[in-house]
């Protein structure tokens, strides 16, 4: 076989891919068009030039709002379709209501009907092609694991359920342990003599090293891999692969490397950052008050109606540095939700009540929480503050768990745009490792992520 390992793109390289092949086909569509049907709406020219401008700022924003760049979404006709149809009617809806730097409307609406056909025909054709050329086994990238066999399952389970792009072909055991009942998910297992040949063989374009040194990567293994990393061959530490992959930091390996996991972060210190945070979540706060004074009389017949009671409570719950502030929200559940203690709200939770759950799914209970941010006891983005009989429950289970303390929670953030809803244990590990990620790397263009996941997640109504 070939010793070249397979072509493959990487995850930014894919998202790129479908963010300049998205602008390329709907310009070059409309050109088309505009040429075919003497289409005079839109035109690509040097003295309409902003017209193709505000075009393309329309259509990148609400793409990544109605999540086209979502590769799990993007791989999947069924979501396409959806998305894309999406996307094109709110690109052309703010299109034509933006008419100081957009075309008139014409006098033959029936162009405006080409447009909508013109922008979805060419994203949706496009996309199909996507899907049955670069998603293809002929572009997975092909890894090999170097680690425990008690790590191997987990490693499998958590980086091809991230990127299903993203095969692993088999591993070297390096605990020379016995693997009894270890399921390999049908993976080659490979010796170290064997290296060498591996590669070439299997096509393998990655290598992932998962055990430390101590712990069975021996100086022959060693050696070896430093010999194909002088040959320019990619050799990656798992735990740089797994936050790249997951964008979330695996704590359950804390007992390993320590000072990997703890959540450094330059732009904590940053007074510029925080200054300009503070700065938009004071102007965000107001916009999001006055949108929830404007909303208040809907609100107040809904409570009426479906709640029939309080609207507001306030609740303790854990901020930065463990400071214990009053959060205020708009009651969900009845007044007895908690006659027998302090308990996770769960999934289709029967205490919630049914204007309480168009509340929550929409996210509009946490309104008041604006005022929250006000105050300063809550940012716009952050971890969600938890109530203090969780937070040392969880403390004792979780490792770093308090760590999300070290900065201001939020009234959205990187867990919640990412993780399930959190119900049990194994849910607050997961949204942990995304509020370790987001105090690790948070800055302006993640925080900009935040906000646009947001934005999908009002609009999809998947708030919990």
């Amino acid at each position: 076989m070939s010793e070249k390992p397979l072509l493959h793109f990487e995850i930014s390289e894919r998202r790129v891919l479908l963010r300049l092949f998205d602008n390329i086909v709907v310009l070059f569509t409309l050109s088309i068009v505009g040429i075919i049907f003497e289409f005079d709406y839109f035109r690509i020219d040097s003295q309409y030039w902003i017209w193709t401008l505000v075009l393309i700022l329309f259509l990148n924003f609400f793409s990544t709002v109605f999540e086209l760049y979502d590769l799990q979404k993007a791989s999947r006709i069924d979501s396409v379709l959806k998305n894309v149809i999406l996307t094109t009617s709110t690109t052309v809806l703010f299109y034509m209501l933006t008419p100081y730097f957009t075309p008139s409307l014409p006098e033959n609406r029936l162009q405006i009907l080409f447009f909508f056909l013109s922008i979805a025909g060419a994203l949706l054709t496009w996309r199909i092609a996507y899907i049955n050329l670069i998603t293809t086994p002929r572009f997975y990238k092909r890894v090999l694991v170097v680690g425990d066999s008690f790590d191997i399952k987990l490693i499998v389970e958590a980086l091809q359920k991230t990127d299903p792009n993203y095969h692993i072909v088999g591993f070297i055991n390096t605990d020379n342990q016995v693997k009894a009942g270890l399921d390999t998910h049908n993976l080659k297992e490979f010796h170290v003599d064997e290296l060498p040949d591996i590669v070439p063989e299997n096509h393998i374009s990655e290598i992932v090293v998962a055990s430390a040194y101590r712990k069975g990567l021996m100086l022959p293994l060693y050696n070896k891999l430093y010999e194909l990393l002088t040959r320019g061959f990619p050799i990656k530490d798992y735990t740089q692969v797994y936050e790249e992959l997951t964008q979330r930091i695996p704590v359950e390996n804390v007992d390993k490397d320590f000072y990997r996991y703890f959540p450094f972060s330059r732009n904590n210190a940053n007074k510029f950052y925080t200054l300009v945070f503070r700065f938009f979540d004071v102007l965000i706060a107001f916009v999001g008050m006055a949108v929830g004074l404007l909303l208040l009389p809907l609100i107040l017949i809904g409570n009426m109606l479906g709640n029939r009671g309080q609207l507001l409570y306030s609740q303790d719950r854990i901020g930065k540095n463990g400071h214990v502030f009053k959060i205020l929200k708009l009651r969900t559940m009845r007044h007895d939700a908690e006659h027998s203690g302090p308990q996770y709200a769960q999934k289709n939770d029967y205490r919630i009540t049914k204007f309480g759950k168009f509340l929550r799914r929409s996210r509009l209970d946490e309104i008041p929480q604006f005022y929250n941010v006000l105050k300063g006891d809550m940012s716009i983005i952050g971890p969600r503050p938890e109530r203090p009989v969780f937070v040392k429950e969880l403390s004792q289970i979780i490792p770093f768990y308090e760590t999300r303390h070290v900065i201001k929670p939020g009234l959205t953030g990187w867990a919640q745009v990412m993780a399930n809803y959190g119900t049990s244990h194994t849910d607050s590990l997961e949204k942990l490792q995304y509020d370790l990620y987001y105090i690790k790397h948070r800055g302006i263009f993640l925080d900009l992520n935040i906000l646009l996941k947001t934005c999908s997640t009002v609009l999809f109504f998947r708030g919990q």
